[in-house]
């Protein structure tokens, strides 16, 4: 089994097309000013604005470094409250990432080029190519967890490149890693490798070993879902659905690809119309898989609280 390309589980979700061949602002202004954002040869931030107008230079930039878009607005309650978590952990990775955050109201065609329904929400970009993380305000372990992987990630790609911070050590000297329980340092192996079957069961095992392990509980979630997906075509897959209104292995598929691409709402509806149309003897396998994305996405999420609220109605 071979790793998918960055943005493969994504087939569907994001188009950047009238995005990437944009014209390109020059490199610096006629004052002489540095364009924004700077490349990374020069001194870049670790946290900018982009726009429409200057995403051209993002793309770029993510053929150098991890580029992790943060899709906001000035609006948006749990915006606010995950963006100070991201610029946190963008800061302490000293350089290794940076952070694009995109304001999707003063930026429509972003906005509509990453299918944005419902934010925050969080993807990276690699080599040009989208790589989903998550919708929602997440706890920051999670933040941790899901850029650690996008890392190696980028890594696999050859993506290793860093952005000078000033006060930092130098680029020569090797980045202090921190170090991983033994199967937790398996199963991020297997996922380098693309072998999703033996990073599930390392993740397994340490779920065993310890059952309060939450950075295992959530990687376990995430890599069930990349397996699941990987292969998957999305319009192939939603013909199938619609074949089969309930076919669990159908639904489950669209669902799964829906909250790859941000479509959470859609995802929950769909398996919780599932769940009401089943017989009782049938509902447990969408349950669990209910209770599975719930903790992909985030228990105090809006979405998942209100999906579980409908969920209840529905069992009693």
């Amino acid at each position: 089994m071979s790793t998918p390309a960055p943005g493969s589980v994504m087939r569907g979700a994001v188009d950047l097309s009238s995005l990437r061949n944009r014209p390109q602002p020059p490199a610096a202004p006629a004052s002489g000013a540095p364009a924004t954002p700077p490349r990374p040869a020069g001194a870049l931030p670790l946290v900018f604005d982009v726009t429409d107008e200057t995403f051209g230079e993002v793309l770029e930039l993510s053929r150098t470094v991890p580029v992790v878009i943060d899709l906001w607005a000035e609006w948006c309650g749990p915006c606010k409250q995950l963006s100070p978590v991201l610029e946190k952990v963008v800061t302490e990775l000293a350089g290794r990432l940076v952070l694009a955050k995109v304001d999707v109201d003063a930026n429509p065609q972003l906005a509509q080029g990453f299918r944005a329904q419902s934010i925050p929400m969080v993807l990276a970009l690699v080599a040009g190519q989208p790589v989903p993380l998550f919708t929602g305000a997440v706890p920051e372990q999670q933040v941790r967890d899901v850029f650690a992987q996008l890392l190696q990630l980028a890594a696999q790609h050859g993506v290793t490149g860093t952005v000078p911070v000033e006060g930092a050590p130098s680029a020569d000297a090797p980045a202090a890693e921190p170090e991983l329980p033994p199967l937790h340092a398996e199963a991020f192996a297997a996922i380098e490798e693309g072998d999703y079957a033996r990073a599930i069961t390392a993740y397994e095992k340490a779920l065993a070993e310890n059952p309060r392990d939450a950075d295992a509980r959530a990687g376990l979630g995430q890599v069930r879902l990349l397996d699941r997906v990987q292969d998957a075509d999305l319009q192939a897959a939603r013909a199938a659905a619609a074949a089969d209104p309930t076919g669990l292995e159908a639904q489950f598929l669209v669902a799964d690809l829906d909250v790859v691409g941000g479509h959470v709402d859609d995802a929950f509806g769909r398996l919780l119309d599932l769940f009401a149309a089943l017989p009782g003897d049938e509902r447990a396998p969408v349950r669990e898989r209910l209770l599975e994305l719930f903790g992909l996405v985030g228990d105090e999420d809006a979405r998942v609280i209100r999906a579980r609220s409908r969920l209840a109605s529905l069992l009693f």
